[in-house]
């Protein structure tokens, strides 16, 4: 079997759509039907289910995506391992998430490209549920989340630093007055909120129930940068890892409010698969975000 099929087919599963597979892979669609005949052939099953000029995923077809995206990834490990056999070459795909990506790593992906300029590293973010679940699949070498601690027996999860929750409102908000604030007091306040499926949005959510407090929504946002702004207009408070607005606490823009009770926190946690196997590039970034 052609490996070039099972990547022409992987595509097509992606896209869902035989013409964007070969406008990626830049064959012509007669061509893709034709690799997908061949593996249908092969295998003596139906692929995709075909309809009104449009695909999808039979059964058999989620099962042979399953098996096409570990064979792929066991090539492009067997490239990598030879490369590196020279040099330290290659890439690493990470998955993350937009605090991590925009407020914790960019010294770090410096250092690790200062050091070795031959490897690629290809960022892409996500939240984290969605993360854990990429690096089960294969999409991720590894991810870096913020989230309460993990556990699971397929992956290994390492704990790099704790991370604070804190709470931010505008510089002239009431409270910042106050030398004290307790969760009752947030009962009447408009909370500005991540995105359904950010750890932090649940966390901030089982907080509210814990202490019966009634959670008054009044924007949803799926950029750390713009709830920050939303909060220095007024238009609400926000719970935010500590990292993401260290600049504008030091700076005045934005005021830490002193909650008492309670003092949430979040782990920064390096993850990859139990059975992932180490490339050279690999092992260096993950013992330089330890060091």
């Amino acid at each position: 079997m052609n490996i070039n099929y099972l990547q022409t087919f992987r595509e097509a599963a992606k896209w869902n759509s035989f013409t964007k597979a070969g406008e990626v892979l830049g064959y012509a669609q007669s061509s893709v039907t034709t690799q997908i005949k061949k593996l249908e052939e092969e295998f003596g099953v139906i692929l995709f289910e075909r309809w009104s000029g449009r695909i999808k995923l039979t059964p058999a077809g989620k099962e042979l995506l399953e098996y096409a995206n570990k064979m792929i990834h066991l090539l492009d490990e067997a490239r990598q391992s030879l490369s590196e056999q020279a040099d330290l070459a290659g890439s690493l795909s990470i998955g993350t998430i937009e605090s991590i990506a925009g407020f914790y790593l960019p010294p770090y992906l410096q250092a690790f490209k200062n050091k070795y300029p031959r490897v690629n590293l290809l960022l892409q973010q996500g939240v984290c549920q969605y993360l854990v679940k990429g690096i089960k699949e294969g999409k991720y070498d590894l991810a870096i989340i913020l989230d309460q601690k993990q556990e699971d027996p397929d992956l290994h999860f390492i704990i790099i630093k704790e991370e604070p929750l804190v709470l931010v409102a505008k510089p002239d908000h009431p409270f910042v007055q106050r030398d004290h604030i307790y969760m009752r007091d947030l009962e009447n306040e408009k909370l500005i909120v991540t995105e359904q499926g950010c750890s932090y949005r649940e966390m901030i959510e089982n907080l509210y129930r814990r202490h019966a407090v009634r959670l008054e929504l009044t924007i949803e946002l799926g950029s750390i940068e713009a709830i920050k702004r939303c909060v220095a207009y007024g238009l609400g408070i926000a719970f935010l890892p500590l990292m993401a607005v260290k600049e504008e606490i030091a700076n005045g823009k934005l005021m830490l409010l002193p909650l008492s009770d309670i003092k949430p926190k979040l782990y920064l946690q390096l993850v990859y698969h139990q059975k992932k196997w180490l490339s050279q590039s690999m092992k260096q970034l993950i013992h330089l975000l330890l060091e």
